[in-house]
């Protein structure tokens, strides 16, 4: 028999992965805190926040399957597709080596509700910090009203390129720090366009958070009942939809913004959590 409510807590869950996994404010950071709110907890929990990820990471493909197929179809022949699936290869070794060795002891130690908020008010500042360095070097506009970066496209990246932003997404170990977060403001403060570190971060995701996501469920599979499987598909559909909705909003919103809003969020976001946890108001589950 379905258990509807936690069908709708998985929905709930869906929502807050799809929406909050591409944009610089930690969905895992979202993830944790909304679980304790929900009273969504568990070791089959934990395998369900990692796993959902895979449905935010089908949206990418989905809306970028034109230059992937581009991309696998030319890898023999064509210089700029084989560079451009090296990058993200290059890109997403440091994620592995330090995951797999630190993931374990991060999880003990900071997947709790403070430690999450002080990542996010810290992750508000330095976005605040490398939006304010952008515009004072890329800030000059052309004729056409046009801001140049150092690199425009995700095209124009160099191996070099690619492996700074790959130990920069190590950061996002840390819950709270957000993965998009640390790889595209880390990103724009290597001189990349907007919409060239967010692209870049989307195509990053795929092989970092789906094959997390088939880790964790392999590695965890013990815990895991088949009584399970439509919170699981419930949780994957939804992130998927969710998803896919703020990545086409996301890709517009930075061709004529920043991120200082984001910046804000986090500040605002972290601080209540800080001062709920404090006063008691809230009562953060472990």
């Amino acid at each position: 028999m379905l258990d509807w409510m936690l069908l709708a807590k998985a929905a709930v869950m869906g929502i807050v992965e799809g929406l909050t996994e591409f944009l610089p404010i930690s969905s895992t950071g979202h993830l944790i805190l909304t679980a304790s709110l929900l009273n969504f907890q568990g070791e089959a929990v934990k395998v369900f926040e990692i796993a959902i990820q895979t449905g935010a990471m089908f949206a990418v493909i989905w809306e970028y399957r034109a230059k992937l197929m581009h991309t696998v179809r030319g890898i023999g022949s064509d210089p700029v597709a084989r560079r451009f699936a090296s990058n993200v290869l290059i890109a997403f070794v440091p994620a592995v080596v330090l995951g797999l060795s630190l993931g374990g002891l991060i999880k003990r130690h900071l997947f709790h509700a403070v430690p999450v908020a002080l990542a996010f008010v810290i992750g508000g500042l330095i976005i605040l910090w490398v939006e304010g360095r952008h515009k004072r070097l890329y800030g000059a506009m052309d004729s056409r009203g046009k801001r140049h970066a150092r690199v425009e496209t995700v095209d124009d990246m160099t191996a070099l390129d690619a492996l700074k932003v790959g130990l920069l997404q190590c950061l996002a170990l840390i819950p709270g720090t957000s993965r998009s977060g640390a790889t595209i403001i880390g990103a724009v403060l290597l001189g990349f366009s907007r919409k060239a570190a967010t692209e870049f971060s989307f195509f990053l995701g795929i092989p970092t958070l789906m094959g997390a996501g088939a880790y964790s469920v392999y590695k965890h599979r013990d815990l895991l009942r088949m009584d399970d499987l439509p919170m699981f598909v419930v949780g994957t559909v939804v992130s998927f939809v969710a998803a896919l909705l703020c990545i086409r909003w996301l890709i517009r919103y930075v061709s004529s913004h920043d991120f200082v809003p984001f910046a804000w969020y986090r500040l605002v976001f972290g601080g209540l959590v800080l001062l709920t946890a404090y006063t008691g108001w809230v009562t953060w589950a472990d």
